[in-house]
């Protein structure tokens, strides 16, 4: 790649600021690659958290239905889940980490009170209430674990993403600019001592012409002088 560049002053300046934004560019995309790991290992962190909360809350609404489906029978457990009116709702924002767009889920009508269930609380048992519950608890953590999922593999698509566009900075880009600029210096050197030569060359054969037209004069002034005696 390097011979491919013109060996001039103007292309070996072109060269230097490009390394000049490129070096910058490196340092600023290695910056944001650490601050992004920062902030994945932390949401990496969470993320544990939620996920055993998440499994503990299936156990619990698992062992609390079944326990209601043997003590109360399938049909009031359905008949109970058919009588619900008013459906979670869920609103999806987003926040920005480190240029990262990730999102925030909001949810409301997930937690209920008795009234709100729909079913008649005379003609269900606390068991009911137990499963309504337990799912309602269930559905926050599983909204939790998708905010938190979801943020989780977006920092991590970024991080791959910034990762790779440093290797290429670092392996690829600065060192093939580095050559084109060591080419560009070396033949720049070359042409200078080749016209330091030149020039040398020029000057040593004026001094050779300068001296013997002042070795013809002086013999043409001798000539005369003898001449002029005779």
């Amino acid at each position: 790649m390097a011979e491919d560049v013109k060996p001039t002053r103007k292309n070996l300046m072109e060269i230097e600021d490009r390394i000049e934004l490129s070096e910058q560019g490196h340092d600023t995309l290695e910056q944001k690659r650490d601050g992004l790991i920062m902030e994945f290992m932390d949401i990496f962190d969470r993320a544990q958290d939620v996920r055993e909360d998440l499994e503990t809350s299936y156990d619990d609404a698992q062992q609390t239905i079944n326990m209601a489906r043997a003590m109360e029978g399938d049909v009031a457990v359905r008949g109970a889940a058919a009588a619900l009116k008013e459906h979670p709702e869920i609103t999806v924002e987003s926040s920005n980490i480190m240029g990262v767009v990730v999102p925030h889920i909001e949810s409301s009508k997930v937690q209920k009170s008795l009234d709100e269930r729909g079913y008649g609380v005379i003609g269900t048992s606390g068991r009911i209430d137990e499963v309504a519950d337990a799912y309602e608890n269930l559905l926050d953590q599983i909204i939790l674990a998708a905010e938190v999922e979801t943020a989780m593999k977006k920092l991590l698509r970024e991080i791959e993403r910034t990762k790779r566009r440093v290797n290429a900075l670092e392996h690829k880009v600065l060192p093939e600019l580095y050559e084109s600029q060591e080419y560009i210096e070396q033949k720049l050197e070359e042409q200078e001592r080749e016209e330091i030569f030149r020039m040398k060359k020029v000057k040593n054969k004026k001094e050779e012409e300068e001296r013997a037209a002042r070795e013809a004069a002086e013999a043409e002034a001798e000539g005369e002088a003898e001449v002029t005696a005779d």
